[in-house]
């Protein structure tokens, strides 16, 4: 059984800048409920939490295992592996770990800027998109650097 409860998945830009011909990638929100890890009494817990290593700290719930906030929510793609050597709940090299609260308290706008970083990795920023009178693409980037497509 799984800890992660599916919230959405979205079609992003596979490197992070939409223009012409860009690659697109599934990216999915995947929620970890309050209830995982939580160490209060009868949650099954009590010995320790299990999800330590790979997850933010457990948040305090209710008797019930409810709390204002998930536990976390980790955004991957479907190249994302889930199962690692130390946890076969955890997943390599998600794109993004948030912790509930960071992620209720966050707009789209930022949610969407901080995947789309996170896809672009160390390239530079698109900044433009050009298209010559005889019909060539051209991308610049922030750092002055362009490519012809």
């Amino acid at each position: 059984m799984s800890i992660y409860a599916t919230l959405w998945r979205l079609k992003f830009p596979r490197h992070g800048d939409v223009h012409t011909g860009c690659k697109w990638v599934e990216v999915t929100a995947q929620g970890v409920p309050p209830h995982i890890g939580s160490s209060t009494p009868g949650l099954g817990n009590e010995d320790g939490d299990p999800y330590a290593d790979f997850l933010p700290p457990a948040v305090v719930t209710d008797e019930d295992g409810d709390a204002e906030f998930m536990r976390a929510v980790v955004i991957i793609t479907e190249e994302t592996v889930k199962g690692t050597a130390r946890h076969p709940q955890e997943y390599s090299n998600p794109l993004l770990m948030l912790d509930g609260k960071q992620y209720a308290s966050m707009t789209f706008d930022e949610l969407h800027n901080r995947i789309c970083d996170a896809l672009r990795g160390a390239q530079p920023r698109l900044t433009i998109e050009t298209i010559d009178s005889d019909g060539r693409h051209s991308l610049h980037f922030e750092d002055g650097t362009s490519r012809d497509l």
